[in-house]
């Protein structure tokens, strides 16, 4: 409650502020906004940048290329193996 009650009283004397010094408040606003704009406009772009550097076209270094390749192949391995066996458990099923 006490929260609730600041948070009028701020925005009422904010509100009486801008009423008594309008044209101070407008030339700040009028200089802040710019500046939220290039502020906003660089965090968007920071964040935004792994996003375009994994839809580049260009290829990633040989090292990264050769871990990759090797994981898959264990994996494909191991999928291999994992068909074999249920293609034995399904000829063990069928003959019983």
């Amino acid at each position: 409650m006490k929260v609730f009650v600041g948070g009028v009283v701020a925005a009422f004397l904010g509100f009486l502020g801008i009423i008594i010094g309008f044209h101070n408040v407008m030339g700040f606003i009028a200089g802040a906004i710019p500046l939220i704009l290039l502020l906003g406009g660089l965090m968007a772009a920071y964040l935004g940048y792994d996003e375009v550097k994994e839809k580049l076209p260009f290829r990633k270094s040989a090292e990264c290329q050769d871990a990759g390749e090797s994981k898959l192949r264990d994996e494909a391995e191991k999928y291999k193996q994992e068909v074999e066996r249920l293609k034995s458990e399904l000829e063990k099923n069928k003959t019983a």
